[in-house]
């Protein structure tokens, strides 16, 4: 009888373990969607957002469709392109939750902790100078390079670094071809192209419907190797150094406690940690101006 109570109690147990919900975090930015081709389509003046908008909800639909498929989830969907404010909500998978507005400290990762068991980057691009990448920036305009102990690093990057810290692996990110190799230098991941970048401002694009097949493969087999995957290794102190786009920019930039100057362009800063360096960082180029 002790012997069949003590099955009993494993096989609840391990029943258990296997519906407990996977959690995961995706951070969806908008100039690596799958169909988006000009500026026109990721700005809210421009003639083609809507078309934008919609690509992009879907993208998330899919990715999110593939994780429900496997089992019980628990997903957490951050709009982080512009103003943060570009995903249809309402056509959203009823079943995620869904940060909006850009008025959030952490920005792009706001929302992630470590209790994620993955992150998501969808829709990406890459970092400020990259030849043949399509609209290629850090944060803002106002961002001419990035470099978190000392390694150069775009918003992918960035947020990479974020989340290695939580102790949490990026197990996916999409965007175009140099996006995906910028990441790949960075660390091991599963990427989908959505495009090719002609210059800054023109790309060659996969139809929008091979896109999202590949989102769902791609997650499907990312979410199978789950128990695999490395969170990227982050040291603490975490020194950043931030080149601006004017010196008037890094003159407000050194009224911060703390920040050094490197050169007219450049400041420097040593954070305990990545959180303190990513509020400061986001400071920077999202709010000071001059």
């Amino acid at each position: 009888m002790k012997k069949l109570l003590s099955l009993l109690l494993l096989f609840v147990a391990i029943s258990n373990a296997q519906e407990k919900p996977v959690k995961l975090f995706i951070s969806v930015d908008m100039e690596g969607i799958g169909g988006i081709g000009t500026s026109q389509m990721v700005t809210r003046d421009g003639k083609d957002y809507a078309v934008g908008r919609k690509l992009m909800t879907d993208e998330v639909n899919a990715v999110v469709e593939a994780i429900y498929a496997l089992g019980p989830a628990t997903v957490v969907v951050n709009d982080s392109h512009g103003d943060m404010q570009n995903l249809l909500h309402t056509e959203l998978d009823p079943r995620v939750e869904y940060i909006q507005s850009n008025i959030k400290p952490l920005g792009m990762v706001q929302g992630l902790d470590d209790t994620f068991d993955g992150v998501i980057l969808l829709g990406y691009h890459a970092m400020a100078g990259t030849e043949n990448g399509f609209l290629a920036h850090t944060g803002s305009g106002a961002v001419k390079g990035l470099w978190l102990n000392g390694t150069e690093v775009g918003e992918a990057g960035l947020n990479t670094f974020f989340a290695g810290a939580l102790g949490v692996p990026v197990i996916l990110g999409s965007g175009d071809k140099a996006f995906s190799e910028e990441l790949g230098k960075l660390i091991t991941v599963r990427t989908v192209i959505t495009k090719e970048a002609i210059g800054a401002s023109a790309a060659k694009l996969k139809h929008p419907e091979g896109v999202k097949n590949a989102l769902r493969e791609q997650t499907t087999a990312a979410l199978k190797e789950l128990h695999k995957a490395q969170a990227f290794a982050v040291n603490n102190p975490i020194g950043f150094v931030i080149k601006v786009g004017s010196p008037a920019l890094a003159d407000v930039a050194m009224g911060i406690p703390g920040m050094e100057r490197v050169d007219g362009y450049t400041v420097s800063y040593q954070a305990k940690n990545m959180d303190e360096a990513y509020r400061l960082i986001r400071i920077v180029y999202k709010y000071l101006s001059w």
